[in-house]
């Protein structure tokens, strides 16, 4: 009895599954993010990265997501492409 097709169907789930799991991108908090993971935002590059970190050094951890509007160069509407992977834990 060969058990090789149903071992390659067990795998190939297991793939695709775990695959599933880590496809949606994960939360960045901005209070600790580094510019290079800031950068990996929609509309957000790497001096708009770079600013981001220069204002939390100056002003401390942002209280909400929403406050990222408070940075040179960001508006709500990136705030809104975002929304889903921005946190401030």
């Amino acid at each position: 009895m060969k058990r090789t097709p149903i071992f390659a169907t067990l795998v190939l789930l297991f793939s695709l599954v775990t695959g599933f799991a880590y496809a949606q991108d994960a939360a960045i908090n901005i209070n600790t993010a580094d510019v290079a993971t800031l950068a990996s935002l929609n509309g957000i590059g790497q001096s708009k990265a770079e600013a981001i970190v220069a204002y939390r050094e100056a002003n401390g951890p942002f209280a909400v997501t929403a406050d990222l509007a408070n940075v040179k160069g960001i508006g709500e509407r990136t705030i809104e492409k975002n929304a889903t992977r921005l946190t401030v834990k």
